[in-house]
Order: C-alpha cells, then sequence, then structure tokens
C-alpha cells in the first residue's frame, strides 16, 4: 500500500519527467550549485593569501584571468548539469520503484 506522498510523488513525476531531463533546464535549474563551486575558487584567487603567487608576474597577465573565467565557466556548466542529471536519475528510479510496489501491493484479479 503507497503512502499519499509516494502517490503524490508518483503523479508528480509523471507530469514533469520529461520537461526535466531536457538539458537546458537542468543547466539553469544547476547553475546555483554550479556557483556554488566556482564562487570559493574566485574568492581564493582574488583574496591574494598567497603572497608569492602575488609577487609572480603570471598573477597579473590578462590571459590568466581568461583562462580563469573560461575554466570557471566549464565547471560552472559541467556540475550544474551533472548534479541535475543526477537528481532526475534519484527520481526516476524512485518512481519505478514505487510503480513496482504499487503493482505488486495490487492482488491478482481472477479472470
Amino acid at each position: 500500500m503507497l503512502t499519499q506522498q509516494e502517490e503524490a510523488f508518483i503523479r508528480y513525476w509523471e507530469e514533469n519527467r520529461s520537461r526535466q531531463k531536457k538539458v537546458f533546464r537542468q543547466f539553469l535549474v544547476g547553475i546555483p550549485v554550479g556557483l556554488a563551486f566556482a564562487i570559493p575558487i574566485v574568492v581564493n584567487f582574488a583574496s591574494g593569501w598567497d603572497v608569492q603567487a602575488e609577487a609572480s608576474s603570471a598573477s597579473s597577465q590578462k590571459s590568466l584571468l581568461m583562462v580563469l573565467m573560461v575554466a570557471l565557466l566549464l565547471i560552472v556548466g559541467f556540475v550544474a548539469i551533472f548534479y541535475q542529471k543526477y537528481k532526475w536519475d534519484q527520481y526516476e528510479q524512485r518512481y519505478r520503484e514505487l510503480l513496482s510496489k504499487r503493482s505488486n501491493d495490487t492482488p491478482n484479479q481472477p479472470d
């Protein structure tokens, strides 16, 4: 017997599973998680805590900033999509388990 929460999840996932599988939507929804990885990198780089790196001429080059920005964009994109795909897989697995549980709970009706 399924609980009301489980039935509500089945209804929700049947309605939204195809919409949440789209890569663009996964990217948009996952951006905050990606930024959670990128912001500490920017703070660490901008804080100047490493005096030797600050003294280095490489830290003042514009090409280094460009490489850092490209790397951060790639990190944000990868983490955002990867996290949402993982989350979608978890929901899909739960959905299939609940459907299996529902079909096992219903008694077989004689012909």
